[in-house]
């Protein structure tokens, strides 16, 4: 469910989706989701200071209903 969500809502903010990977990996911490994208995209999904990446990871912990530890991380 969180990574379905996590892959929609940044298929929506970037211009090439199809350069787009998410990978989700299960740890005893929790999940940790990678992101890549292609050039030019990380600008949109970090948002100014950071506040859409901040947002994303809100969404995706929140989904998780405090069942497990989430990581969010853009690959560079």
């Amino acid at each position: 469910m969180t990574l379905e969500l996590v892959t929609f809502v940044v298929q929506n903010l970037v211009e090439d989706p199809d350069a787009l990977t998410v990978e989700a990996h299960r740890s005893d911490s929790g999940l940790r989701i990678d992101i890549a994208c292609g050039e030019g995209d990380a600008g949109r999904i970090i948002g100014r200071n950071g506040r859409i990446i901040n947002a994303i990871r809100t969404l995706a912990r929140a989904a998780a209903d405090g069942r497990e530890r989430i990581d969010i991380n853009l690959a560079d």
